[in-house]
Parts: C-alpha cells; sequence; structure tokens
C-alpha cells in the first residue's frame, strides 16, 4: 500500500510539472503571437513606406529625364540662334 502510495505522489508531481511546463509554453506561444503580430504591421508599414519611396523617385527620375530633355532642348535652340546670328554677321560682311 505505502508503495502504491509512493507511485501515485510521484505520478502526481510529474503531472504536476508537465502542468507547469504546458502553461509556461501556452504563454510563450501567446507572447511569440503578439510578437508575430506586431512584426507584421510592421512589415505592412515598411511595404507602404517602400511603395511611397518607389513612386517618389519613379517621379523624380522622370522629372530629371524630362528636365534633360528640355536642356537640350533648349540648347539646340541656343546653338541655333548663335548660327543664325553668326550667318548673319557673314552676310553683312559678304555686302559689305
Amino acid at each position: 500500500m505505502a508503495e502504491t502510495s509512493v507511485i501515485i505522489s510521484g505520478i502526481e508531481y510529474k503531472v504536476q510539472k508537465l502542468i507547469s511546463l504546458n502553461s509556461q509554453l501556452k504563454r510563450k506561444v501567446e507572447d511569440l503571437e503578439s510578437e508575430n503580430e506586431a512584426i507584421q504591421a510592421e512589415l505592412i508599414e515598411l511595404q507602404k513606406s517602400h511603395a511611397q519611396l518607389t513612386d517618389q523617385l519613379n517621379k523624380k527620375v522622370i522629372v530629371n529625364a524630362l528636365e534633360s530633355e528640355m536642356e537640350l532642348e533648349e540648347g539646340r535652340k541656343l546653338i541655333k540662334a548663335l548660327v543664325r546670328e553668326i550667318d548673319q554677321c557673314v552676310a553683312l560682311l559678304n555686302n559689305g
């Protein structure tokens, strides 16, 4: 009989340890799930920020490309005006 009560006490002790371990693991799972949710929210915010920054960069690239093209066009116009002025000077020299 004493042996049976020792065995039962041992089983009760092991069950209590398992219950305690189970509780600890449940808390750890809850903590990890909470952390995972926070990381997922941060990821969504970072993805939104990334999309906005990419959009801004694309717009700046387009603006810079257009500005460069406008600068080229303005440069061409200036060269044409200078060539016309030179032609007029040469014509004046030839007539003189």
